[in-house]
This record gives structure tokens, sequence and C-alpha cells, in this order.
């Protein structure tokens, strides 16, 4: 079988939602909603590996730590791990007076008591209530009317309320979930919470939570929204529910569907970290939290050691998170590209000179400050045959304290990007200050500067130099005078008729501090072909870093025109 050609038959458009008049699009989310973490209930049955108690238990400490204050720890009912692992969590005294436990369980009898059980001596649950609603699910699951439906969830309802009594000291709230709402006619949907609603008689100090999952994702993430805004204006006691979101990322617009939902009116959300969940997950709250973050909003919760957090994450469940994952993915503070790392090393230069944490953060490229999420920029900008003079400069500077002059960033972004392309991948920081090193630092072939004496006339404030040299295998003495040692040099040289430059520019500075200090200098030169030479010296000793940078350059014109 393959796909259809033409005229699709086998699938159909998802009808939109009767709401011309929609709000959503001209709003703005302004503060953070209500999060309930899920790892440890959807996020735990998707994994091939199902974390023991004592991995639920780490990952119910990360999860406070962060700062989630209602945690879906299981579904009791289900299985001794998932019991057990509640009981623990209660006899250990594990739970913060400020955490509200979600328990999740099926409108049925026995799975209703039984979760019950597990829930005494909790001091704060959320008793989560699910029956599916969706005519696909009514017609090929369940075999059963809307009514029948209806019911199944009422009954429910009605049964987890009598069951209070029996655990007279935990406070106790009711979340109910028509599962596939997304793929259920709104005005069922409506119908059967409501009559949740009446079963329960929530209070406007005492909230039912309404939850309406896109169990799969099955429309683009507008028609979400016009969903849950349609939900939102016609439920008849609004000031009674929490609206929660519940969004899958079939369509892989989890997020998306998410935050267009809060537009609509959402007060709350469920997800994981990093969206681990069934099919292609869950949504993913680390990700529109810090989505929040960067609009300016409080997401109140912490993911300011997310390198933490993610190691947890991957070592309890064996899941890897992608490298360009948002955030947290180990390419996302990367830049390849060559305009961007350049983009990138002047905003990040700018932001230093600024000197302060509170500015507003405006570097391109760059949506979040690294180091607010516990990241660094050790691996912003890494160096390959796509990557640009900023970037290679970048990476000298940071990593190896060379300055180098912006009229050489060209010139060596392109011998570095040549290295990269002939070995067709990335470089090191320190491949790349190896083939900078050994492109034009303190080259010796074919002249080599041994040694050097100085002497200064100080009536005329002229230099004298002689200096032993190797040139084309011949050693010799040369001699030249002028206003430094470096155009004292050149005169030497050019008494030797080997002057086929003229000197252009030259900077120095030093690396490094203390007794440990040396002196990087630049010179820069024009053949007398029209061609641009540079050249770098490194040495404890400024005047003959300043003369290796001269030699260094002298060489690249030598091996240019030799090749």
């Amino acid at each position: 079988m393959t796909m259809q050609i033409g005229k699709i038959t086998k699938y159909t458009p998802f009808p939109q939602i009767d709401l011309p008049d929609r709000e959503w699009p001209g709003k703005t989310i302004t503060r953070a909603p209500i999060w309930a973490s899920v790892d440890l209930r959807d996020g735990n049955q998707a994994l091939a590996t199902p974390m023991n108690v004592d991995e639920k238990l780490e990952m119910f400490d990360l999860l406070v730590e962060i700062g989630f204050k209602e945690i879906e720890v299981g579904f009791p009912s289900a299985s001794d791990t998932e019991f057990n692992f509640i009981r623990r969590l209660v006899e250990e005294k594990r739970i913060p007076e400020d955490v509200t436990l979600q328990v999740l369980v099926q409108a049925r009898e026995h799975l209703i008591r039984r979760t019950f059980e597990s829930l005494q001596g909790v001091s704060k649950a959320i008793v989560h209530l699910y029956n599916s609603t969706s005519p696909v699910q009514r017609r090929v699951t369940f075999n059963k009317t809307k009514e029948e439906i209806k019911q199944i969830a009422v009954e429910g309802t009605r049964l987890v309320k009598s069951l209070i009594s029996t655990i007279p000291d935990t406070r106790v709230r009711m979340e109910y979930s028509p599962e596939s709402f997304s793929d259920t006619e709104v005005s069922y949907a409506l119908e059967v919470c409501e009559a949740v609603m009446a079963e329960w008689a929530p209070t406007e100090t005492n909230k039912i939570i309404l939850n309406l999952p896109a169990t799969v994702e099955v429309a683009t993430p507008n028609v979400h929204a016009d969903q849950i805004e349609w939900f939102c204006r016609n439920l008849k006691e609004r000031d009674k529910a929490y609206i929660s979101l519940h969004t899958h990322n079939d369509r892989g617009t989890g997020v998306a569907a998410t935050e267009l939902g809060l537009l609509a009116g959402a007060d709350r959300v469920e997800g994981t970290l990093f969206g681990n969940g069934e099919r292609t997950g869950n949504l993913d709250i680390v990700t529109v939290a810090l989505n929040l973050y960067t609009q300016g909003i409080d997401p109140l919760l912490d993911f300011s050691q997310l390198e933490h957090i993610r190691s947890v994450y991957e070592r309890i469940t064996r899941m890897t998170v992608h490298e360009r994952h948002p955030y947290a993915g180990d390419l996302v503070f990367t830049a390849f590209s060559g305009s961007h790392q350049d983009a990138i090393k002047k905003g990040m230069d700018l932001r230093a000179k600024e000197n302060t944490d509170s500015a507003r953060w405006e570097v391109p490229y760059l949506a979040i400050d690294p180091e607010d999420i516990g990241r660094d920029y050790e691996a912003i900008i890494r160096i390959n045959s796509q990557s640009g003079k900023g970037g290679v400069a970048y990476i000298l500077e940071r990593d190896f304290g060379l300055d180098l002059p912006k009229a050489m960033h060209p010139d060596v972004g392109m011998v570095i990007n040549k290295t990269a392309d002939r070995g067709s991948r990335e470089l090191s920081p320190s491949e790349v200050h190896a083939v900078f090193t050994q492109e034009y630092v303190n080259l010796s072939s074919p002249l080599e500067l041994i040694s050097i004496e100085r002497e200064d006339f100080s009536k005329s404030g002229e230099v004298k130099v002689e200096a032993e040299i190797r040139f084309g295998g011949e050693r010799m003495v040369v001699a030249g005078t002028g206003n430094g040692p470096i155009s004292a040099f050149v005169d030497a040289l050019q008494l030797k008729g080997w002057k086929d430059f003229q000197l252009l520019d030259y900077r120095q500075h030093s690396i490094g501090g203390g007794s440990k200090t040396k002196a990087a200098a630049y010179i820069q030169i024009r053949h007398n072909d029209g061609n641009i030479f540079f050249g770098c010296g490194i040495n404890p000793n400024i005047e003959l870093a300043g003369l290796h940078a001269l030699v260094s350059a002298v060489n690249r014109a030598h091996r240019a025109h030799s090749e």
C-alpha cells in the first residue's frame, strides 16, 4: 500500500469551529498558567523501561525543586508500583505542604476505590477522573451512545464525591477530562463537563478542573484555540472551573496549540519535561515556560540549572534530549554560519562593554541568555567549513586571548574554513588555534630570525639593529636603521635587496598576566604585486613579538609566490 496521489479520500479535513467573532488572535499572554507535571504518569507510561519506585522518587524531588505545585504522581489503581510509590511519598513525608498530588483514574468503580486507598494520609489531592468522549471512541472502543458515555462520567464523579469521607484529613479537588476532547464535538464535550459539574457542585473558592485534552492532534493550532475559546465562552459557570490544557504533539504543534489555548482563555497547563509522552509526546513544559520567560514573564518554574535537570531526566528516563531541542539541546546555542557568528560576537562584545546583567538582552540569533538557564558561552560558536571570519576570531580571542585586528579576520577565516572543508568536519577550538599557529605565528621559513641586537642613538632618535638570520638555508648577519626595531629590520632587508613589500599596519597586545605575560603582535604588509599578507609574533618580549610578526608576514608572502 502506498500514499494516495491527487485526490485524497482516506483522510478528510477536521471541521472548523463556528466562531466568527473569535477573540484570541488579538490577545497576549501576560502571566504564567498553573502548571501540572504529568512526567510520572503520561511521561512514565511512554517509556520503554518505566521508572521504578526509587527513580520516581528522584523525579518527584526534581519536579518539586523546579517549582511544580501540582504533580500527577501516577495511576495508583493500575499497578502495585504506582500504588507503592504514593505510599512511599506519604510514609517518608516527602510531600511539601504547598504541593498537591494528582492521581489519574478511569471512571470505573473498582479503580476509583483503589485510588482512594492510595491517598490515605495525603494532605492535598486532585482526583483526575477521565473517560473518552470522541465519536470514534464511542463507536469503535465502547460501542455506547452519547448518553451512556455521559453517564459514565457522572457516575464516576458521584462515586469520587461519596468517597471523600473515607480520607477526612485530605483536601480533595476534582479534575475531569473528556479524553479525546480534540476529536469530540465541542457541544457534546461541554454537555458532559456541565453534567460532571452539576454532580460535583463546585464553588468559586473550590473550583473544579476541567481538563480538555488534545489527546491526539487532529487540526492546526488555531482550531484548537477556537475549541478552547468556544468552550470557555459557553460554559455556564465559568467562574467555578479552571480550564486546563493537555496537548500532545502528533502534528508537531503541541507548544503552539498550548500557547494559543492560553490566549483563548485556559488557566492551567499539563505537560512533561522535554515533551516525553506517548507517540510524538506530550507538551514540553520547558519550552513553553522559557518561551514566556523570553517575553518578560516570570514562568514561576526554575530552569536556571537546565543542564542538571536534563542530566537527571536522561538518566532516569533513559531518553535523550535532541541536540536541536529548544533551550536544552547541545547545539541550540551554537552557530556554524559565518554571518551568525559575526553577529553574535558583536552582540556579546557590546554587552560586555555595557557590563550589566539588567540591560535588555539584545544579542542577534540568541533569544535567551544561556547563562540564565545554566548554560555557558563555551559552545556558542563552533567552526566548520560554513563558519565565517567572526566566529574564528571569537574562538581565538575567547579561548586563547588573541585579539586579531579586524582587517586580519577574513584572511584567517578563509584559512580555517579551507582546513575544515578538506576534512569535511568541525574543528575544535584547539584545532583552530593549531592551524592559526602553523599558518601565521613565529614562522621561520624561508626567513628565520635567530637573534638581534639593538643600539639606540639618543640625538637622532634612530635605532640600529644587527640581526642574525637564516635565509634560504644560508646563515648571515644583516643590519639596518630606522625609528624603531621593526623599521630598522625592514631597512636591513631592503639593503639586502629583499624588501618587496610595504608595511601597512602594526598592532600588539598582552596575553595573560603576571610573570607569564606574553605579547602578541600582528603585522600587515602589501606585496609589490598588490596582495595583502599578515603575520603574528608571540614572545615574552614585545619587540621580539613585533619582529617575529614581520618575519611571519614576509614568509607568508614568499610561500604564496613560491606555490
